[in-house]
């Protein structure tokens, strides 16, 4: 018997139909609520009035500085003039070197940005309304480093995280055509692929593993826990998060056969390096990811999805299913771990939430042990949103979630009002892959590694950038 006819077969199911219409049924009430309608409420797509009439004469002021140093002639036709080139190159480079030289060649594109903006009085600074928290967000981490209780120990990490935030603004400014999003995009995809690569040779031919990754009473079956270049199962899930939803929108825009297959593979050997981490809250996250991705593409998933979860528990290896199902469980080593954390850096918070105690592991060491339960020693507050606290008081956290809340309302309305564009699945993969991540977040401190937090920030202007964006040809 064919799969069509098996498919035909189900589908006449009660079962099936049943399912089928509460799916539909919540699907459209959703879709017709006045709570989603609130949300996306297309609103100019400014920074505010103030701050853009500021930055219009900003740049006047850059032209004119241009135009009289002769500097528009100069660069016209240079590679530093080609921001996208740049910002592309970050984005695909970034895990596989250094952090520094990361930071060098985000640093080059804000500089080939400052020279295109200069020389070519057509092109306009592109505006997002999720900008503005940005920069709201950058400048209370740039206070937070003044008013550590270690200024000095809070200069280096405090300066990379506004750095890296202001990235995001950068790459939704410097990929301005489609065909820029798109090779970007791609080359996002490969990187990672080889990123997932490495992880997977490790777990062939071996690499020096620490101790302290698992509880190894609970977990004997766990030989091996990969890293790839990012030196930490959990940073490397972290950053498959953010690549695995655009590898699998990509196979989906893509026309040739050719591009397929090659993005196939990439998501392929990115799947299976994921599960290779046992990061149990990278799999959470990817199992959100996931879920929203393909409830997003098309509701009928739903069925597809409660089938998915229920076989998985059938054909998933046992050391995977043994892996899951400790989550929360106060035996696990790392479960307690974290817990003992988190309850001392509320208490901590308790004292610090106005201003926080600034940025930088060097701040956090030195205040935290004073609150630490059972004198467990940690490096940070193993959850995104505590550490955030922390960092820079409660309204930085406050102006984060606005960030995001702005981020994944012109996302999710772009892919409203255009659910015909090519462009639709990039939208829905950005939302995915952001959502995967904060999910990640609240187990454990997703920034702690800067090289996956200028990732973060990296996805984050891609989704602005594609927020606005349409195109007809994904291959031209």
């Amino acid at each position: 018997m064919g799969y069509n006819a098996v498919m035909n077969i189900v589908k006449q199911s009660l079962l099936y139909r049943a399912i089928a219409a509460v799916a539909a049924f919540f699907g459209a009430q959703w879709q017709k609520s006045r709570l989603l309608g609130l949300y996306l409420v297309r609103r100019r797509d400014t920074d505010g009035g103030a701050v853009s009439a500021l930055w219009a004469r900003i740049w006047v002021l850059i032209r004119r500085v241009f135009h009289a140093l002769k500097l528009d002639t100069l660069t016209r036709g240079s590679i530093f003039a080609y921001p996208a080139f740049w910002c592309g190159l970050t984005v695909a480079a970034t895990p596989l070197i250094p952090t520094m030289a990361a930071a060098v060649l985000a640093a080059v594109t804000f500089f080939s940005l400052f020279i295109r903006y200069g020389a070519d009085a057509s092109v306009t600074p592109a505006r997002h309304p999720a900008n503005r928290f940005i920069l709201l967000f950058a400048l209370l981490y740039a206070v937070s480093i003044f008013t550590s209780v270690t200024p000095a120990g809070s200069l280096y990490g405090g300066a990379l995280q506004v750095f890296f935030a202001l990235f995001a603004v950068a790459a939704g400014a410097s990929l301005r055509t489609e065909k820029q999003i798109l090779w970007t995009l791609r080359a996002f995809a490969v990187s990672g692929a080889l990123v997932a690569a490495y992880g997977v040779y490790q777990y062939i031919f071996g690499a020096s593993v620490n101790v302290t990754w698992f509880d190894t009473t609970m977990f004997s079956g766990i030989g091996m826990r990969v890293y790839s270049t990012l030196d930490n199962p959990n940073v490397l899930s972290e950053y498959l998060l953010l690549v695995i939803p655009f590898s699998a929108a990509l196979i989906i825009a893509e026309k040739k056969p050719i591009l397929k297959l090659l993005f196939i593979g990439c998501l392929g050997v990115q799947l299976l390096t994921m599960a290779l981490t046992f990061a149990r809250g990278g799999w959470l996250g990817l199992i959100l990811a996931t879920a929203v991705f393909l409830v997003m593409l098309d509701r009928r998933f739903i069925l597809l999805g409660i089938v998915g979860l229920v076989a998985l528990y059938f054909l998933l290896p046992d050391v995977i299913i043994t892996r899951l199902i400790s989550i929360g469980d106060l035996k696990d080593g790392s479960t307690n771990y974290r817990l003992n954390i988190w309850l001392a850096t509320l208490a901590m918070l308790r004292d610090f939430w106005l201003v926080g105690i600034g940025p930088g592991f060097s701040a956090f060491n030195s205040i935290y042990p004073l609150y630490s339960y059972h004198a467990v020693p940690a490096p940070h507050a193993h959850n995104l949103y505590l550490q955030l606290v922390c960092d820079s008081g409660i309204t930085a956290l406050v102006i984060f979630l606005f960030f995001l809340g702005s981020t994944f309302r012109s996302l999710a309305a772009g892919v409203r009002a255009n659910r015909d564009d090519g462009f639709n699945v990039f939208r829905i993969a950005a939302i995915s892959a952001l959502l995967g991540f904060l999910a990640q977040s609240a187990t454990d401190y997703s920034f702690y590694n800067y090289r996956v937090t200028l990732m973060f920030w990296a996805v984050a202007g891609l989704g602005i950038a594609v927020s606005k964006r349409k195109t007809s040809a994904l291959n031209d």
